[in-house]
């Protein structure tokens, strides 16, 4: 599955009128069902499925029982069909719809946050470094200037990055890769390039990432969350600067 299709369009500058063809960016409806019964539906980018659906599933704690990804059916066609073999219980009451364009869901009240006790370091000027390269590896953005995106970095490499219409979505993904590939999170930093909203910072703490740095700006209950959770929030990193708004220690300036 491509997360791209071309179309021409008309393109009107300076009263003048052109054809070319364009590249935007694909947006399918993703069904998640368990046993067979749909429990969750959402739109996103028809990327790393497999991915998104561990990632929210594990996230929002909404399977109380035993379940394999690897058992995980997908089914491409208009829609996303995923379903899921799991034994124990479902739980979906709850939710809420996430303040992302896409609207995606997050279960807030059962998710279980504890405070993150990390002795992670790393200088400004390689969060600036590891930014540069985040944006320009987004691949799909550049090509349609559409999607989100998130990648989680050791502070030397990216070691994944997701690219969706969603930015809940993507930073998903990224979580489900990693527990997929069963990396720890410990000293990790996530990287988003759209706003820090509560959902994203509280999906973060739930796995212990200690930084998390965005192009954009926090939330007022984003900050919050981070003071509280011991996450390191930064916002605005553009050019070679960033603001810092919890946990400075951890960004060694000079």
């Amino acid at each position: 599955m491509f997360g791209s299709i071309k179309r021409d369009v008309y393109r009107v500058a300076e009263g003048l009128v052109t054809t070319l063809e364009d590249v935007i960016a694909l947006e399918k409806r993703l069904k998640i069902s368990v046993n067979g019964l749909e429990i969750l539906s959402l739109y996103c980018t028809p990327l790393m499925i497999r991915e998104l659906v561990v990632g929210i599933l594990m996230t929002e704690e909404i399977i109380k029982g035993s379940w394999c990804s690897e058992r995980m059916s997908i089914l491409y066609g208009e829609e996303v069909e995923v379903d899921i073999a799991a034994e124990g219980e479902v739980l979906t009451e709850g939710g809420v719809i996430t303040s992302g364009c896409i609207g995606g869901i997050t279960f807030p009240k059962r998710r279980s946050l504890r405070k993150i006790e990390d002795n992670s370091r790393i200088p400004y000027v390689k969060i600036i470094e590891l930014f540069k390269i985040f944006q320009r590896s987004s691949e799909l953005f550049n090509l349609t200037g559409c999607v989100h995106s998130a990648a989680i970095t050791d502070g030397d490499n990216i070691i994944c990055l997701a690219e969706d219409i969603g930015r809940h979505n993507a930073v998903d993904k990224t979580i489900g890769y990693m527990l997929l590939e069963k990396i720890p999170f410990e000293h990790k930093i996530m990287l988003a390039s759209g706003r820090l909203s509560s959902e994203i910072v509280s999906k973060c703490a739930k796995w212990g990432i200690p930084i998390v740095a965005s192009r954009t700006a926090p939330t007022s209950l984003a900050v919050e969350i981070a003071e509280k959770t011991g996450v390191t929030l930064i916002g605005f990193v553009r050019g070679k600067r960033m603001n810092i708004y919890t946990y400075h220690e951890r960004v060694i300036i000079q």
